[in-house]
């Protein structure tokens, strides 16, 4: 069991833009904020319920499954 309430990972936006990703998420799950983080980015390591980082690359595409974290 998930210690946070809704939705928590989303692989099937692997491929999509990241701007759709994030809009898909914060949708489906209205208690997150989607956050769309370049491959590289340096990013806080704290776990927190309500983010989600959407990784995309140099195209904007993401490339790994956005999950709660």
């Amino acid at each position: 069991m998930s210690l946070c309430q809704g939705k928590s990972s989303w692989p099937e936006l692997v491929g999509a833009t990241g701007e759709d990703a994030a809009a898909t998420i914060e949708k489906e799950n209205t208690l997150v904020d989607a956050i769309i983080v370049k491959e590289g980015t340096a990013v806080i390591e704290n776990f927190s319920c309500k983010r989600v980082w959407v990784w995309v690359n140099c195209d904007g595409i993401v490339i790994s499954i956005p999950q709660i974290g």
